[in-house]
């Protein structure tokens, strides 16, 4: 700074103030939004799909208490095959999607992406799949998607599902 003019120093010294008053405020992020399952209302009610012979449903009841309970399950020759019994949470540090499929091991997944149209839960620790992801169609259906790495083969199913009328007393 030495040899400047003295208006040019006055100037540094007045930017170099502004500027660490500014840092932080421009370092500073907004706080990411907190997960909220309201966003999910898209998904509750009842849904189905699936082709030869299977049956695949799946109910979720809207949210409340910070939750949606799901269950599921596969019918195949007017038979139970599969079924499940699903959560997903709102959690301090975003939803979680717990399932405990017929015959396993209860197992829950983290959101890492959620919009107004979809989700996606992850667990890379999960033996297959590591990830489940709900996705609404432009035309109201669903696609529920499993994927992730089985036997060092990177994997994935869909299940396109349509909404269906929840079963009253006569069932199906």
């Amino acid at each position: 700074m030495i040899g400047m003019p003295r208006f040019a120093r006055s100037s540094l010294v007045l930017m170099a103030a502004v500027g660490s008053l500014a840092a932080p405020v421009m370092g500073r992020q907004a706080a990411p939004e907190k997960a909220s399952i309201l966003k999910l209302s898209w998904l509750a009610g009842c849904w189905e799909g699936g082709q030869a012979g299977r049956r695949i449903e799946e109910q979720w009841m809207a949210p409340g208490g910070g939750a949606m309970l799901g269950m599921g399950r596969t019918v195949k020759d007017a038979r139970l095959v599969e079924h499940e019994a699903m959560i997903i949470r709102e959690e301090q540090a975003g939803l979680t999607f717990t399932a405990k499929p017929s015959g396993q091991q209860e197992a829950s997944f983290s959101s890492i992406e959620l919009t107004d149209a979809s989700v996606v839960f992850e667990n890379p620790a999960h033996d297959f799949p590591q990830r489940v992801i709900y996705r609404r169609q432009g035309d109201g259906s669903l696609l529920a998607r499993i994927e992730g790495t089985r036997d060092g083969k990177v994997k994935g199913i869909d299940i396109p599902m349509r909404r269906a009328e929840c079963a009253g007393p006569s069932g199906r």
